[in-house]
């Protein structure tokens, strides 16, 4: 089965681990995950600027591990990125602003890459919201 995961939700949320569990088991049974579309507080875990105390697991760091380790497509919502003071190298320029914060291995991009990999996918799990 073809999976396209949505996480509304800020990395340090209950949310965002059963997201993460969701995906390792999606793999280890043989699904396939066509993109993880990062969206409102969930584009926080793409700041390479989040600093998690030690005594906590560091979820959006886990995040960026497992994206990178099983080659997956990592994608955060422009919009909802800029709102949130989330920016790649590309966009703190357009805007003027003095530094990008985007961690490696994330990609800025629309609700359009969310709908395409929705027609890609046999299901559209999503975790978190308002």
């Amino acid at each position: 089965m073809k999976f396209t995961l949505a996480l509304f939700s800020a990395p340090t949320s209950p949310a965002s681990r059963r997201a993460l569990r969701f995906a390792e088991a999606a793999l280890a049974g043989g699904h396939e995950i066509v993109r993880i579309f990062f969206y409102q507080e969930g584009v926080h875990g793409a700041s390479a600027n989040l600093v998690t105390p030690q005594d906590e697991p560091d979820l959006a760091r886990q995040w960026q591990d497992f994206i990178t380790a099983h080659g997956l497509d990592g994608v955060v919502c422009i919009a909802a990125a800029l709102r949130r003071g989330v920016l790649d190298g590309q966009e703190a320029r357009r805007y003027a602003r003095p530094a990008a914060n985007v961690a490696s291995g994330w990609a800025l991009s629309g609700l359009g890459q969310l709908h395409e990999a929705v027609q890609q996918s046999d299901r559209l799990v999503c975790f978190g919201g308002p």
